[in-house]
């Protein structure tokens, strides 16, 4: 299921700042804190991937097997 967000333009008369806000469900459940720093990467022109330094750790441990 994705999070439909629309991308928001403050221009001004020298100046113009972007923003895409994330949803409330979404940053509780990667668990982001106020303050918190994240880069974006442009992995092409349809996606954007972000990158946290310091993420908490998965509350659940998977195991990944390999099929034989």
């Amino acid at each position: 299921m994705g999070f439909p967000t629309k991308v928001q333009l403050i221009q001004r008369k020298e100046s113009e700042q972007w923003y895409i806000n994330f949803p409330s469900a979404l940053a509780q459940a990667m668990e982001f804190e106020k303050g918190e720093e994240v880069e974006w990467i442009v992995a092409d022109k349809a996606h954007l991937i972000l990158s946290r330094q310091h993420a908490p750790a998965d509350p659940v441990s998977v195991k990944k097997t390999t099929r034989s």
